[in-house]
């Protein structure tokens, strides 16, 4: 079976925070780009609903990398059950897929 790319998303607390992560996990090799998008999120979380400003990480790595990025941000990461959510990425331009490849191997 072939190594797939993916994008992986993860809501954090804040800019700090999403800067810190996305900065270990492109230095450690776990993912090639990250993204951060400023978001408004509202959830349930103890009994009641709640609504707060974040920041969401766009992760683009391979399927190989998924396990060791999650217990990353897991030990950076400021929420007690982050948000670690892949998706495929079914169709890519083949240089760019080749540079995801090469930046996480």
């Amino acid at each position: 079976m072939t190594d797939t790319a993916i994008v992986v998303l993860c809501a954090v607390g804040g800019r700090d925070e999403a800067s810190g992560i996305a900065r270990a996990l492109v230095e450690r090799r776990l993912a090639a780009c990250v993204q951060m998008t400023p978001i408004e999120s509202w959830y349930r979380w103890d009994g009641a609903v709640q609504h707060e400003t974040e920041a969401m990480l766009h992760i683009k790595t391979m399927r190989s990398r998924f396990a060791q990025l999650c217990e990353t941000i897991e030990s950076l990461h400021s929420y007690d059950v982050p948000e670690i959510v892949a998706l495929p990425i079914t169709d890519a331009s083949p240089r760019y897929l080749e540079w995801v490849r090469q930046s996480v191997c």
